[in-house]
């Protein structure tokens, strides 16, 4: 493996608190109702989806207790939304010190998607999700003329 798990879990962190920061400047009023078209989606629903894979991943991956649930049923504030991400985050943090980097190397079939990949594959399809809807908030906050974080700093 290039890199250890403790360097892909500081990527994990570094891209994580760049979302976070994303969804601290978004106005509440268009987080979740807001898009640019109708084809797409709210920022907050892409966060919701970001954050209902990391918990069905890491719980898989960390545990092989595969389930993927909505932990944002009823939500429907920014700081509700908020405290879940940071609830969640923390569970992985506590999941991911537990967990052996033997355990990334394991492949076995998508329990959700179906592709038989490596653990470590499956949690970087997490990240490059994070990052692809991360970029769509950009453009959201851009729209709506607000300057958004510099990406550059994690």
């Amino acid at each position: 493996m290039f890199l250890t798990k403790d360097d892909f879990f500081e990527m994990l962190e570094g891209n994580r608190r760049l979302t976070m920061r994303i969804v601290e400047v978004f106005p509440e009023d268009k987080l979740f109702s807001y898009s640019p078209d109708e084809k797409l989606r709210p920022f907050a629903e892409m966060i919701k989806e970001i954050v209902n894979i990391e918990n069905g991943y890491m719980s898989g991956v960390a545990l092989d207790v595969w389930e993927y649930k909505d932990v944002f049923e009823g939500v429907s504030t920014k700081i509700e939304l908020i405290k879940i991400c940071h609830d969640v985050r923390d569970n992985t943090r506590k999941q991911w010190h537990e967990m052996s980097q033997e355990r990334l190397e394991i492949v076995m079939k998508d329990s959700f998607f179906g592709e038989v990949q490596s653990h470590f594959a499956r949690l970087q399809y997490g990240l490059e999700n994070e990052i692809h809807h991360r970029g769509q908030g950009y453009t959201y906050l851009r729209i709506l003329g607000i300057d958004p974080p510099a990406f550059y700093e994690r």
